[in-house]
Parts: structure tokens; C-alpha cells; sequence
């Protein structure tokens, strides 16, 4: 044992060292914790090299908003790190599976003078100790479940945080293109306004019409060009809204593809049930609201675990070389046992650190309860909205069909001197009145689809329908 001790002590250190340096080096993932960090249709944005998120190419459709506004919004990247960091947590509890291992050295020298006459000695000591935990009643265990569900937890938060990221870049694109259709719909206001401003002119030059109508019209058309340049303004907010939402400056140019024509289609018939019930598989919120129980429940019997003997398997080698007034000697020693730590009292410690977890696990229920609530009510509304949107665009069609009409025949009868210009800008207001609700309900049609997938927790992103940027590059 003497002979290879020297190489033994050596070996070992140089193992550590090299563990040491490889796992800084490469980043050593000896329990693969990474594998539990679930990616799903969300990975692209957890990997800044893929995302090209740097400068926006060509026409923007609606895949490549979403995709900008994941790869770039900061409550993003905080929830994939909090994943990651979770998985961390998770290797470390794992590594209590693993034995310990120590290497003490220590070094002496001392010097002592009695009258005329000194002595020096020293000593150097170094040595080898592991350590292994063989039982706790569960507690190591329950530690490495109370990391996982942790973990489960912190995936299910960042998928929800994604899927309102995802949902809050499809309001604002939409955003933009209602602000952006309402500048074209008070344009044309404003230039059927003028036409009537011409007509009441003109009527008024060949003496059949009085100044009461001039003045009428010019006051219809200083109200559309006041109404056109306030939803100029409102739109380059919109604008600017939507460039910060991708993660760009407000004055960040950009173009959006022109969205195909929509009608309302039948809203599928689902009952209330069956939304909750998909809603209760898939809802992020409520899954991490669930894990976190498991979590607490773990930490409960960890809790409990602690206040129990733990049994371990201890083993030593040293060497220890003295050397005294010249004279110098070496010792030896090993040895292997097994240790019973019993903690016998710890000044009721244990008694209200197993309360305090009682408690945060009741508190983890009565959240998760809460939640369940919330998200059955917003499942509600989210379904009521779509069936109202989806009637009103039904209905914004027929009005602005009848509106047209009637600010045709209106206009035509004025122009005849058969009509009054208060009847033609009344049907003129009622047409840019008819065209906004049509812009409001078709674009509220378009986001309330998106926005009942994400109270159900099925807002992915085969909803867009492309790929994303690569088809726009």
C-alpha cells in the first residue's frame, strides 16, 4: 500500500484537475439536463443564430412579425435562460447520486527554543477522503423530484411567456394594417368629400344652390382632412408600436405583405367543455401551476427526510511525513466505515420547516385553483369574441354595401338639383362611418382566431401557415 500510495494521491488529483478543466472547457453536461429543457416549435428562438434577427429583408408577413418578435423581446430570453437555469439546478441535485471526493493537505513548520538550545520541526500531511450517501428515507430522492418539477414548471412559464409574446405581435401587426386601411378608407372620405365641396361650388356659381350648402361641404371636408390626419398619426404609432414589438427602434422602417382578403367562416361548433378541456391539457400557465405542486410536494417529503438518520460510506487514505530536530518519520493510514448521523434535536427546527412546506403546498393548490378559474373565463370570453366578430364582419359587409349605394344615389341627386347636400354628407359620413367598422371587424375577426388558440394554449406556430422569413428573403 506504501509503495503505490504516492501514485494513488497523484492519479486522483490529476483526475479532479482534469474534470475540472474539461467541464470549463467544454461546458460538461454529465447528466444530459439539457435533454429536459423541451424546445418544441419555439426552438428557433432560443438560439440568437438562428433568429437573423439584425436587419428586416424584403415584405414582412405575419410568420416573419412572430418571428422577429420571439427571437428579440427580452422576456424571451430571460425565460429560456430561467429554463436553463432550472436544468442546472436539476444536475446539481442529481450529482448528490454521485460520491465525494476531498484532498486535504496541510503543511507545518515550527521552531522552539529552550535556553541556549532550538529545535525545528515540520510536518506535511496530504490524503485522499470519500464520501457517499447510501440512505436518507427518500430525502435525496424527493430533492432530484422537487428539481424536475421545477424544472417542468419553468418550461411550461416560458411557453407561456412565449405564446403572449407571439400573441402580442399578432395584435400589433394587425394593429397595423387596421391604422394603415384606415388612413385609405378617410382618404377616400376625403376625396368624396371634395367631390362634394365641387358639386356644392359649382351649384352655387350657377345660382341654385346657397351658400349655406357651400359652407357645408367645405366644413365636411376640413372634418375628413382633420379625421385623415389623425389616423395618419394614429398609424405611424401603430408602426413604431409593432418595430418595437420585433425588437427594432420606432422609426425603424419597414413593409408588410398585403394580407389576402378574408370572409368569415363558420366558427367551428365546439361546446364550453370541450374548450376547457383542451384548454386544461395545454395551457402552459396551468401546467406549471400543476408542476409547482409536484415541486412542493416533493420539497414537503424532502423536508420531512431531513429530520431523519442518514447513512453514509466513508473512506480515507493519508500520508503524513514529520521531521524533528533531523530526525524524520513517515505514517500511514486508510481507513472505510460507515457513518449514522442522527439528529437527535434541533431546537424544533424541523417542526415548523415541515409547517412552512404544509403550507407553501396549500398554497400551490389554492394557485393552481386560481388559475383554473381565470383561464375557464378567458377561454369565455375569447370564444364570445370570435362568434362576435365574426357576425359583425358579416354585418360590417352589408353595411358598407348599403352605404355605397347610398352616397351614390345621394351625390347623384345633388348633382341633379334634386337633392340637399345635408342628405350627401350624411350618406358621405355614414359610408367612411360603414368603411372604418368594416376595417375594425375584419382585422378583430383575424386576431380574435389567434387569441382563442392562445386561451386554449394552442397558439403554435403552424397557425401562420408559412414557414417564416426564409420564404421572404
Amino acid at each position: 500500500m506504501r509503495r503505490y500510495f504516492p501514485w494513488l494521491v497523484a492519479a486522483l488529483f490529476e483526475c479532479a484537475l482534469f474534470g475540472w478543466s474539461q467541464n470549463a472547457a467544454a461546458n460538461h453536461d454529465l447528466f444530459d439536463t439539457e435533454q429536459y429543457v423541451a424546445t418544441g416549435q419555439f426552438a428557433r428562438s432560443s438560439d440568437a443564430a438562428l433568429c437573423q434577427k439584425d436587419k428586416i429583408k424584403g415584405r414582412l408577413a405575419l410568420a416573419d412579425v412572430v418571428e422577429l418578435a420571439l427571437c428579440n423581446n427580452p422576456q424571451t430570453r430571460s425565460a429560456w435562460a430561467s429554463a436553463r437555469a432550472q436544468a442546472a439546478q436539476l444536475g446539481s441535485s442529481m450529482s448528490s447520486y454521485l460520491p465525494t471526493l476531498s484532498g486535504p493537505i496541510s503543511l507545518s513548520r515550527s521552531r522552539s527554543e529552550i535556553g541556549p538550545s532550538a529545535s525545528d520541526s515540520t510536518q506535511r500531511s496530504i490524503g485522499v477522503t470519500a464520501s457517499y450517501l447510501l440512505y436518507d428515507f427518500g430525502g435525496r430522492a424527493a430533492g432530484v423530484e422537487n428539481a424536475k418539477q421545477l424544472l417542468v414548471a419553468a418550461n411550461a412559464a416560458r411557453d407561456d411567456t412565449l405564446q403572449n409574446a407571439y400573441l402580442s405581435a399578432v395584435q400589433s401587426y394587425y394593429a397595423v394594417l387596421s391604422a394603415r386601411a384606415s388612413v385609405q378608407s378617410y382618404l377616400a372620405a376625403e376625396a368624396a368629400a371634395s367631390k362634394s365641396m365641387d358639386a356644392a361650388q359649382a351649384r352655387y356659381k350657377a345660382g341654385t344652390a346657397t351658400q349655406a350648402d357651400r359652407l357645408q361641404a367645405q366644413t365636411a371636408l376640413s372634418q375628413a382632412v382633420l379625421n385623415r390626419i389623425r389616423a395618419e398619426g394614429e398609424a405611424a404609432n401603430a408602426q413604431g408600436a409593432l418595430a418595437n414589438a420585433m425588437g427594432f427602434d420606432a422609426n425603424q422602417p419597414f413593409d408588410l405583405a398585403p394580407v389576402p382578403e378574408s370572409a368569415p367562416d363558420p366558427v367551428a361548433e365546439r361546446s364550453m367543455g370541450e374548450l376547457l378541456a383542451d384548454a386544461r391539457r395545454s395551457r402552459p400557465d396551468l401546467l406549471a401551476a400543476e408542476a409547482q405542486i409536484k415541486a412542493s410536494e416533493a420539497n414537503l417529503a424532502a423536508t420531512k427526510a431531513s429530520g431523519l438518520p442518514v447513512f453514509s460510506l466513508n473512506g480515507t487514505v493519508s500520508q503524513t511525513r514529520s521531521r524533528v530536530a533531523g530526525a524524520s518519520s513517515t505514517s500511514y493510514g486508510n481507513s472505510v466505515g460507515v457513518s449514522v448521523s442522527v439528529p437527535w434535536f434541533s431546537g424544533y427546527k424541523d417542526t415548523y420547516r415541515n409547517r412552512a412546506a404544509q403550507s407553501q403546498l396549500e398554497s400551490t393548490v389554492a394557485e393552481r385553483d386560481r388559475v383554473a378559474n381565470q383561464i375557464a373565463l378567458e377561454v369565455w370570453k375569447a370564444y364570445q369574441a370570435l362568434l362576435t366578430n365574426s357576425q359583425a364582419l358579416c354585418a360590417a359587409d352589408d353595411l358598407v354595401a348599403s352605404a355605397e349605394q347610398s352616397e351614390k344615389m345621394a351625390l347623384g341627386r345633388y348633382k341633379a338639383g334634386i337633392g340637399s347636400i345635408l342628405d350627401t354628407l350624411t350618406a358621405q359620413s355614414t359610408l367612411a362611418s360603414a368603411n372604418q367598422q368594416r376595417v375594425a371587424a375584419l382585422y378583430d375577426y383575424l386576431a380574435s382566431k389567434f387569441a382563442l388558440a392562445q386561451s386554449i394554449g394552442q397558439l403554435d406556430l403552424t397557425l401562420l401557415g408559412t414557414k417564416g422569413r426564409e420564404e421572404h428573403d
